[in-house]
């Protein structure tokens, strides 16, 4: 075969090639378009409620963490106050060796029997070796002492870097729940982004209407008809938790926030019961252990309602079958049939 027939023979197989990339490139692009196509309305607001519940998921996540890296800050700031108060004992051994080292080489240039031989008062010299016996155990006592204050040390200073590193582990962990939340956020952003001006006016007006009106499921301010504007008369401490959480009707909601005008889910719980002076976490995951367990036929106004497995989730029973919460990203503090979301557990807190 001639060489010009061999490059004609090659230029049509490489246009063949060419074609046929073409062809494909053409196909992977018209599917990426169809794989990513605008959604309606109804899918829109799907997606990004399903993508609002992962930030929470992640939000909770983190603010579960917030525990371990208080107690580990507790911890740290101890050991370096003891490390501080053994050092400073570390010291005043070593100044008490340098005292006794200096005192004992004063004496040190002559021999024992040498001394005594040329003492003019034997007597009081074999005293003073006496004395000078007791000074020799002092040395040993307090080199000893050192030697144990400079291990306790080497201890508290062992523990403290240990510690430090599980702290940064247990921050970074944090770190990263936080990006989570954040590229969740954005996604849904994302979503929103592919409607129209009118779709995106449409969900707006929706929400700011949502919180409006619950906001006007606020409580009465006039205290004789506070009971009367819940669903379920309650009095005591949980009366207050009930009356605290749905002064925050129409808030918004904030990851870790706990008040006063935004919170996420298991800071507005810690935010009512700390009113009526109940200490919790925030943490819904650490919350579902705060407090005693309630099976779900017993539910009174006032205890906290958990939801998903693992819990990601709470909320606060108010009666006649309804919870009040700090719902989600997007959306205000409101209340919700208690049935809205997988229903793991309760408590009663206090």
């Amino acid at each position: 075969m001639s060489i010009g027939r061999i490059n004609r023979t090659k230029g049509i197989a490489l246009a063949a090639i060419t074609s046929t990339a073409v062809a494909a490139g053409v196909i992977f692009i018209q599917t990426g378009a169809d794989a990513d196509p605008k959604p309606t309305l109804d899918q829109a607001k799907k997606q990004v409620a399903t993508l609002q519940h992962k930030a929470e998921e992640a939000g909770e996540s983190a603010n579960d963490l917030r525990g371990q890296i208080s107690a580990s800050a507790v911890r740290v700031k101890a050991l370096q106050a003891g490390i501080a108060k053994q050092q400073a004992q570390v010291d005043a051994v070593k100044r008490q060796i340098g005292s006794l080292a200096v005192a004992g080489y004063q004496t040190s240039g002559m021999t024992t029997t040498a001394q005594l031989l040329l003492s003019t008062n034997p007597d009081q010299f074999l005293s003073q070796a006496s004395t000078a016996q007791a000074f020799a155990g002092q040395q040993n006592s307090a080199l000893r002492r050192f030697q144990l204050a400079q291990g306790k040390l080497g201890d508290l200073q062992a523990s403290e870097q240990s510690e430090l590193a599980s702290l940064k582990a247990v921050q970074t962990q944090q770190d990263t729940l936080k990006k989570q939340i954040q590229t969740n956020l954005d996604a849904a952003e994302k979503v929103l982004d592919k409607l129209s001006d009118e779709e995106r006016a449409k969900i707006q007006a929706e929400n700011e209407k949502e919180a409006e009106d619950a906001r006007d499921e606020r409580p009465s301010r006039d205290e004789d008809r506070m009971d009367n504007s819940l669903p379920v008369p309650v009095s005591g401490r949980a009366g207050t938790a009930v009356q605290a959480a749905m002064a925050q009707l129409g808030d918004s909601y904030v990851w870790g926030a706990d008040g006063p005008d935004s919170f996420d889910c298991s800071g507005l719980m810690m935010y009512a019961w700390g009113k009526a002076g109940v200490s919790l976490s925030h943490s819904s995951k650490a919350q579902a252990s705060e407090g005693r367990r309630v099976s779900k036929s017993q539910l009174m106004p006032g205890d906290l309602v958990f939801y998903y497995s693992p819990i990601s989730h709470v909320a606060m029973y108010i009666g006649d079958g309804r919870i009040v919460h700090a719902s989600r990203p997007g959306k205000p503090v409101k209340t919700d049939p208690i049935d809205l979301m997988p229903y793991n557990t309760a408590v009663r807190p206090g």
